[in-house]
């Protein structure tokens, strides 16, 4: 089974948005170390922080997390 890229663009959208991670964590419910684990592919978060995420940076979840390292196909 192919690996999954941990590569995503959360950190990328989120200073595009101005926002610091504590700001973005409290706006999608989580703490601001998740949000550090997220942007570090360290954590991967559920369906409903994906959606959350997406929602307030303005994208999909596959414009956050792209299966592939060029991003979305």
């Amino acid at each position: 089974m192919p690996e999954i890229p941990r590569g995503n663009r959360v950190r990328e959208l989120r200073k595009q948005a101005r926002l610091t991670q504590a700001e973005l964590g409290a706006a999608v419910g989580v703490s601001r170390q998740s949000i550090v684990s997220t942007e570090k592919g360290d954590y991967a978060p559920s369906v409903y922080l994906a959606l959350r995420l997406a929602r307030t940076l303005g994208t999909t979840v596959e414009g956050l997390f792209p299966l592939t390292p060029e991003g979305p196909q």
